[in-house]
């Protein structure tokens, strides 16, 4: 693959990663409970795995064409954020010490994150509008694995800030417990605007 292209590719990538979204705001809330970090982190990127392997598989432009699928999945994926988001803001989480703190275990943790980035439909849909410009049809690997290295490269900045917000909430916030409160609700309201703003964009639509 052409240098040039991954390096460019490298820096859209993460200006988009470093942009606060409802990855953000689920790592922040992951990291203030005890040991939840690294299996929400896994399974925002399983979410982004998924959006990488439909686009390489075409099948994301078929979805984008057909508008009640795409109505459909917007709209599952907006009320989803919406539970999320008031979940947080009712009831923001607090950091807690191991030994009082209650272990929902990492597939808690994990589905939960999957649900957060891969019932975001315009996770997909910036991939699809994204990945294919840095490719070229003139390189040695076939286009749909060159989408797949992108992608990865792109899980790999995921990954990367999501644990350092991950961990860097829990640590600034370890012993401030309003604090985290503040930022749990923010974080909640943080999805459930993005989760109006989907729906309403969606139905505006049709």
């Amino acid at each position: 693959m052409n240098l040039v292209l991954l390096a460019a590719f490298w820096a859209v990538s993460m200006m988009f990663v470093l942009t606060p979204g409802a990855d953000w705001a689920y790592a922040i809330s992951a990291g203030l409970r005890h040991r939840a970090v690294i299996p929400a982190v896994g399974g925002l990127l399983l979410g982004h795995l998924l959006a990488t392997l439909i686009v390489a598989a075409g099948i994301a432009g078929l979805i984008a064409a057909i508008p009640f699928a795409l109505t459909g999945l917007t709209l599952i994926g907006a009320a989803y954020l919406l539970w999320l988001g008031i979940g947080l803001l009712t009831n923001p989480p607090v950091p807690q010490s191991a030994a009082i703190a209650p272990d929902k275990g990492w597939r808690h943790w994990a589905v939960k994150g999957f649900g957060v980035s891969g019932l975001n439909p315009k996770v997909i849909l910036l991939f699809l509008a994204l990945l294919p410009q840095f490719t070229d049809v003139h390189a040695a690997w076939p286009v749909p694995a060159q989408l797949v290295g992108l992608g990865g490269i792109h899980i790999l900045n995921c990954g990367i800030v999501y644990l350092v917000v991950g961990y860097g909430s829990k640590a600034v916030l370890r012993t401030r417990p309003e604090a985290a409160k503040a930022v749990g609700r923010i974080s909640g309201a943080i999805m459930i605007g993005l989760a109006l703003v989907l729906a309403i964009e969606t139905l505006s639509l049709r």
